[in-house]
């Protein structure tokens, strides 16, 4: 079988993580690898190593672009196609496992990888399980001997491609799309167009995740963006366990935007929120979390002697929260809610949720009668109002708000919250706004100081108060 690879090099950075990819392809047995480095200089890196220098664009991040030219113009040449940017590792068995999956995946179905890292003290995180990305439970499915499932991630800087397939993506019309950006940048863009661009859909064999895994060499990441892999394995044996039931899975709400850019998406990995938890009362001994992800913001309160309960965003997410001991309800709001009739919370936290509901006033005030006497409300929205987003307004990247509110998420499937707005949708449902965090940062701190009473806040990019009933008041 030949197989031709193409990988991305730009300048000299890295130069040790390319050495180990080529050692790699070159000690493959049972393929004849034919191996081209794009780059924007020349490179001497062998007499068996073609490199083909120059950009496609005068942009250094459209390098990897130049796979393109290069694959169609030698589709008939090879039985495999590889892409691959520099620090990604794929082995004879990577390959090997292709293969084999290729044989049974219907033909609008590519076999995909899951990029990991190593840290310092041996432990293994997936860089590729981040963000707002996430397992779609809906999409599990058996093929021969092998499950699959979908991760809304296309990204793992490479792909691999049979003839066939690449023939089907050339053929689409998406293939040999010029550089550009759109949801993923432009390094991620060239890296995913095969799959968002010419019909065909990257699926993760999660029977045989380790056959699918890559190493991302600089292990620059852990504990930065990615997961832990012993919750990540917890969300990958739910998803097998999916497989021909049916339960209530969700997804809580749609936790997606229709911008261009991702940014506004719900996180199911959120970093841990210090600034919801600074406003967390004192003497606090319960507490709900609606549209609680994998947990590492409850997880602190759970630390700290509080019973946590999370009405999580879906099924799979829901076993990382529960792993760090938060009792997890149904992802619904109508059965979670149900579930609580005879609850009482101290406080129930909001984190990003509002701004994805098409009525959020509704949700709050159906939480109401859970709250206790003196109890307290934590939201947390986006601030639409910062500078940094009129910017992008004024440069075309973003929509100017439209007037009709409920116009504008329909279109968006987000609401362009301000602190105006919250107070607002709070006033409807009888809180009022009793502390506000405000950043510990020197220099935003400073300036937030020296603003005028009605800009107060404007330059915090996430609004995050704490409220409760006006009559407590």
């Amino acid at each position: 079988m030949k197989i031709l690879v193409a990988i991305a090099n730009f300048g000299t950075k890295n130069a040790k993580h390319l050495v180990r990819l080529l050692k790699e392809y070159r000690s493959m047995t049972r393929y004849r690898v034919d191996i081209v480095v794009l780059s924007n200089i020349p490179k001497h890196l062998g007499s068996d190593i073609e490199v083909i220098v120059g950009l496609p664009t005068n942009n250094p991040w459209s390098l990897p672009f130049g796979y393109k030219k290069l694959f169609f113009e030698r589709a008939q040449q090879y039985d495999l196609f590889i892409y691959s940017e520099d620090d990604t590792l794929i082995t004879e068995r990577n390959i090997d496992s292709f293969v084999n999956i290729s044989k049974v995946l219907p033909g609008n179905y590519i076999a995909g990888f899951i990029r990991y890292e190593i840290s310092e003290s041996g432990k293994k995180f997936y860089s590729t399980i981040h963000a707002h990305y996430h397992w779609d439970h809906n999409s599990v499915v058996q093929h021969g001997e092998y499950i699959f499932a979908r991760y809304t991630n296309d990204h793992s800087g490479c792909f691999i491609l049979t003839q066939s397939q690449l023939k089907k993506s050339i053929q689409s019309g998406g293939f040999l799309l010029p550089p550009r950006m759109g949801r993923y940048d432009m390094l991620v863009t060239a890296a995913t167009d095969p799959y968002t661009q010419c019909g065909m859909k990257k699926v993760i064999c999660i029977s045989h995740l380790d056959d699918f895994c890559l190493h991302h060499l600089p292990n620059v990441y852990c504990g930065k963006i990615g997961v832990d892999a012993a919750y990540a394995d917890l969300e990958i044996e739910k998803l097998k366990s999916l497989k021909g039931k049916e339960e209530p899975c969700g997804p809580l709400f749609d936790t997606s935007t229709s911008l261009d850019d991702p940014i506004w998406d719900k996180e199911y990995y959120e970093q841990r929120r210090d600034d919801i938890l600074s406003l967390v009362p004192r003497g606090v001994r319960s507490v709900l979390s609606i549209g609680c992800g994998h947990g590492t913001t409850e997880s602190e309160l759970v630390k700290r002697g509080i019973r946590v309960v999370g009405i999580p965003l879906d099924c799979v997410i829901q076993e990382s929260a529960a792993a760090r001991g938060i009792k997890v309800l149904v992802p619904n709001f109508e059965k979670a809610r149900k579930s609580l009739k005879d609850e009482q919370f101290d406080c129930i936290l909001f984190p990003d949720v509002l701004q994805h509901l098409p009525a959020p006033v509704l949700i709050v005030r159906e939480f109401l009668p859970i709250l206790g006497r003196d109890g307290s409300m934590i939201f947390s929205v986006p601030n639409f109002n910062h500078p940094s987003v009129w910017q992008r307004r004024i440069l075309g990247d973003l929509p100017l708000p439209q007037t009709k509110h409920q116009q504008s998420f329909a279109k968006y499937k987000v609401h362009f919250t301000t602190r105006r707005m919250l107070c607002k949708w709070l006033k409807e449902c009888e809180l009022t706004v009793v502390r506000s965090y405000r950043s510990t940062n020197p220099g935003k701190k400073c300036i937030d100081n020296l603003t005028l009473k009605g800009m107060k806040g404007k330059f915090q990019e996430n609004i995050v108060v704490l409220s409760k009933r006006e009559s407590s008041q």
